[in-house]
């Protein structure tokens, strides 16, 4: 593909980098935008580099944040003695959406994943049982998604949790979740159902 312009086809080659974004669909995008006002084009490059420079992750559950520790973390009228672990913000995103979990969250950042090359040190397991020894959680909540990645961290953490010493509640979603299914895609109203009907993760083991 041929352009009249250096600055055009920088900006499709950038454009074109984004997922499920080919260089037909980054041409459109990007005279789209040469047609915007200048002050449009230029409030979109001004979020995207605060995108990159300010949101943070919460320090205590790794969700993301303007501030060190996020909004939901923070919120006193929540039960901080109830975690639900999940694989990633758009995870936290969903299940908040049903308005149903009233608790607070630990984001792992990922699952395990051999083939992939994902071992339990490079997500946030550490800080989990860190809080765990602190005495103050009374449930564990596994809501990752049915595969198995997802079945192999949640028996990882379980046995982390059981070394650990301290007795503690662990459930899991119930399965109105598909097998296979990620999070981010269910419905709402499944999604908080699954929640809401929990069942002791031990449970799960003899499936």
């Amino acid at each position: 593909m041929e352009f009249s312009s250096k600055h055009l086809e920088k900006a499709i080659e950038e454009i074109a980098l984004l997922p499920g974004i080919g260089k037909r669909t980054a041409l459109r995008l990007a005279l789209h935008l040469l047609k915007q006002p200048q002050s449009q084009t230029t409030d979109l490059a001004t979020a995207l580099v605060n995108l990159k420079t300010k949101v943070k992750q919460c320090q205590s559950c790794h969700n993301i944040s303007d501030q060190d520790i996020c909004e939901i973390c923070k919120d006193k009228s929540r039960d901080h003695s109830i975690i639900c672990i999940v694989e990633d913000v758009r995870d936290v995103m969903a299940i908040e959406n049903t308005e149903q979990f009233k608790g607070i969250y630990h984001v792992l950042g990922g699952k395990i994943s051999p083939m992939e090359g994902v071992g339990p040190h490079q997500l946030n397991i550490e800080t989990l049982v860190s809080k765990i020894k602190l005495g103050k959680v009374s449930e564990i909540i596994f809501a990752l998604s049915s595969t198995m990645e997802g079945d192999t961290t949640n028996f990882y953490i379980y046995k982390q949790l059981q070394s650990s010493g301290h007795q503690l509640k662990t459930s899991t979603i119930a399965r109105g979740i598909s097998i296979g299914d990620e999070l981010e895609y269910a419905d709402e109203v499944t999604l908080g159902r699954s929640i809401l009907q929990r069942v002791p993760f031990e449970n799960s083991l003899k499936s």
